[in-house]
C-alpha cells in the first residue's frame, strides 16, 4: 500500500507521491527515522520557538484521507 508522509514545520509540506510499504510497521519505522533525521538539521530560532514541528502518515496525497500516525515535536528554549 502506498503511504504519504506530510510535514508542518511553520508551512505545510504535503506530500503527493507517497512511498510504498507492506505494512504498517515499516510505516512507523520510516516516520520516526525520517523525523530524527529531519530535526537534526533544524538549528533555526522558529524550531526553538515551541511551535510544533509535525509529521503525520496519511493514506491518500496531500494530506487527504485516513491518518495513520502522528507525530509531533517541540522545542523550547528556557527565557
Amino acid at each position: 500500500m502506498r503511504y504519504y508522509f506530510n510535514i508542518k514545520d511553520g508551512q505545510m509540506l504535503l506530500d503527493d507521491e507517497g512511498t510504498e510499504f507492506n505494512d504498517v510497521a515499516g510505516v512507523r519505522e520510516e516516520a520516526v527515522q525520517s523525523s530524527a533525521d529531519m530535526l537534526k538539521g533544524l538549528h533555526g530560532e522558529r524550531f526553538w520557538s515551541g511551535d510544533p514541528w509535525q509529521l503525520w502518515v496519511t493514506d491518500q496525497p496531500n494530506g487527504g484521507g485516513n491518518t495513520i500516525l502522528t507525530l509531533t515535536f517541540t522545542a523550547r528554549l528556557p527565557a
